[in-house]
């Protein structure tokens, strides 16, 4: 089940600098059941189920073939936690990510967005639309270097890289047990994009284990 919780079109004036902080607040707010996780995507506060236990093979898959892409000082991981892209006004639980250990040296109940290198992605039929609409611009206009989107009814993998004020200009996708082309994470300096990679090493599907 999903639980969409709309504002009413009266409620927010563009480029209200109060609206995000205010519904943000309102998110933190929930008592979200347990298995499910509460995101602001699409000017709603989104509340959606994680995903079912099969998936975690495709989660240990993706955690041993990108690891050793992952940059220094950077961890990959799929522990809940939200993060917020404010310009954006967006608050997100991508399944698996991989941030800058800094990131945690807070007592804020949700993480800079800015310091993610990679977010990845495992669809649900309720949600798939999110994933490759608003959550793909929102990632590809915060400067997120790579956006892994594993779609789990189609059986295809998709990776996104070198993000703009557009969303993402490069992408390349697999189906599933064919090779993809990952680029190598970059950590990102503050206030700058990263450069393009000179290369991108050569891995296999992330999502070729069976179910």
């Amino acid at each position: 089940m999903t639980l969409m919780l709309e504002r009413q079109t009266t409620e927010r004036v563009p480029h209200d600098p109060a609206w995000f902080p205010r519904v943000l607040g309102d998110l933190l707010s929930i008592d979200v059941p347990a298995g499910h996780r509460a995101e602001i995507v699409a000017d709603c506060i989104v509340l959606s189920p994680w995903p079912p236990p099969y998936y975690t093979l495709t989660m240990l898959a993706i955690e041993s073939q990108l690891s050793p892409l992952t940059p220094d000082g950077h961890v990959l991981m799929g522990a809940p936690f939200l993060f917020t892209f404010p310009a954006q006004e967006r608050a997100l639980q991508p399944e698996m990510y991989a941030v800058a250990e800094s990131a945690f040296d807070t007592d804020e109940y949700h993480l800079d967005g800015q310091n993610l290198s990679l977010a990845v992605e495992l669809t649900c039929p309720v949600t798939r639309h999110h994933d490759y609409g608003d959550k793909l611009a929102t990632y590809g206009k915060a400067g997120v270097p790579v956006y892994l989107l594993v779609d789990m009814e189609e059986q295809r993998t998709t990776v996104f890289w070198e993000p703009g004020e557009d969303g993402y200009t490069e992408r390349e996708s697999a189906a599933f047990g064919e090779e993809l082309r990952v680029p190598a994470l970059f950590a990102r300096e503050p206030g700058r994009r990263r450069r393009r990679s000179p290369h991108t090493p050569r891995n296999r599907n992330t999502a070729s284990t069976r179910r």
